[in-house]
């Protein structure tokens, strides 16, 4: 592998931590600019997302190792030593020589060529001492599991009030592992088993997933948007717990939803699919940008029914009130509960999160409005916390007393609901996810 790998994985680390650029997207947009394919992407992302996925970890290390405490190394020394700590620790396929002489280059390109000396003592030591690291300090419950799993203590804390130290640790461990690769077949098109077939002749591997009907879960796809079943719309990227919003709504051909927050728009294809694509859809968001991803998308399925209007789920539509059958308000959140495929979710500073139920509840009050009597509501986020979920439905029902929760049977392992379901990946191998289904009195 060559260097460039690691100097494309160092610029999109440095622009995560300077800018705060998402990884995903600052990985997209610098792996164009560098022209890197390939071998070399792979390793690029690999350790992006490793870095991502164990940064407090590895600092705890590096931090063992060098005379200078972590958050005190000039930028983007740090960083270097970063990268180069995960493939020793991390890449098998990786020589520890080539791990410590690439970072050390790195030093040198970034014009830190004093500071050279230090990643490579540095590295060389954790190299050496990779079967024999110290100890993380476990008096601290929540601490030790911070460093151990990389997520920031205060989210551990609450894990731990929510679940107890042994399902927490597992969600943590869920959050650092590869979320499977799970597609919704499109109906109007193709069935799952000729699908699975389909994908099998071009070494696809595809099986029915454990307990979500409609939904295959794929390995060896390579570039999926280079699959000719992709290309032909015969099913769309949709995680499990995300396909299960369309059942809470109980979407039925000929009717008419509105779908708040729809981008990127699968919860929209997914209704449409329940529809039998007869009926109407009306897909919003905030920016149109998004919009003509979710028209690409219909097209590339074959959906009609899907219109898109741009609009903020908190301003009134005084011509949308009491029309529609259902409404699907799938809340701006903290992504709590999608931290195994956006790594960098975690490093959110809590206050940030604390305006979030306020928005929330603005925009479900306002959606409210637009479901007929008789009608459904769903709300739901992919996130974990019940200040998003819980306690945002609980009080709106507490000041609207014509909407109830419905009760939902569901396949096992989740069995008969109450009308609100909080899923997460340790025990139902999904996104971590809230949904609440409410009905408006007829």
């Amino acid at each position: 592998m060559s260097t460039s790998a690691r100097e494309t994985a160092l610029r999109v680390l440095v622009s995560c931590r300077t800018n705060g650029a998402w990884a995903d997207a600052a990985l997209k947009a610098q792996l164009g600019r560098d022209g890197l394919s390939g071998p070399d992407a792979a390793l690029c992302s690999r350790i992006v997302y490793g870095v991502m996925q164990n940064r407090l970890l590895l600092d705890f290390y590096i931090g063992a190792y060098c005379s200078q405490k972590p958050d005190h190394l000039q930028p983007p020394l740090l960083d270097i030593l970063r990268v180069g700590a995960y493939q020793i620790l991390f890449l098998d396929k990786v020589p520890d020589s080539a791990a410590v002489n690439t970072s050390v280059e790195l030093a040198k390109l970034c014009k830190r060529g004093q500071a050279a000396g230090l990643v490579n003592a540095v590295l060389r030591k954790i190299s050496q001492n990779k079967e024999n690291l110290p100890n993380i300090p476990d008096r601290d419950e929540a601490r030790y599991l911070s460093i151990r799993y990389s997520h920031p203590k205060w989210l551990v804390k609450r894990l731990l009030a929510l679940l107890g130290r042994e399902e927490a640790e597992a969600f943590l461990a869920a959050d650092n592992g590869v979320a499977p690769l799970t597609v919704q077949v499109n109906p109007l098109k193709t069935t799952p088993e000729a699908l699975i077939a389909g994908l099998a002749e071009v070494g696809v591997t595809a099986r029915p997933h454990p307990w979500v009907p409609g939904c295959l879960e794929l390995s060896g796809t390579g570039d999926l948007t280079a699959l000719e079943a992709f290309r032909a719309g015969d099913f769309v990227v949709q995680d499990p717990a995300a396909r299960l919003v369309s059942l809470f709504a109980e979407v039925r051909p000929g009717q008419r939803v509105l779908d708040v927050c729809a981008a990127p728009g699968g919860k929209s294809f997914s209704a449409a699919f329940a529809m039998e694509d007869r009926g109407t859809i009306l897909a919003c968001d905030l920016h149109e940008n998004k919009l003509k991803r979710i028209r690409e998308g219909a097209d590339r399925l074959g959906l009609t029914c899907i219109e898109t209007e741009a609009a903020d789920g908190r301003t009134p539509h005084p011509d949308w009130v009491g029309i529609f059958d259902a409404v699907l308000v799938d809340a701006p959140c903290s992504g709590l509960g999608i931290i195994r495929k956006k790594p960098d979710t975690r490093y959110k500073k809590a206050d940030d999160l604390f305006t979030l139920p306020v928005v929330q509840a603005a925009i479900l009050e306002n959606a409210a409005t637009y479901v007929r009597p008789g009608g459904m509501l769903v709300y739901s986020t992919c996130t974990i916390l019940p200040e998003e979920n819980q306690q945002v439905t609980d009080a709106f029902l507490a000041e609207h007393p014509e909407f109830f929760r419905e009760n939902i049977a569901l396949p096992e392992p989740v069995g008969e609901t109450d009308g609100q379901l909080t899923l997460w990946p340790q025990r139902h191998g999904t996104d971590g996810f809230y949904i609440c289904r409410m009905r408006r009195q007829a």
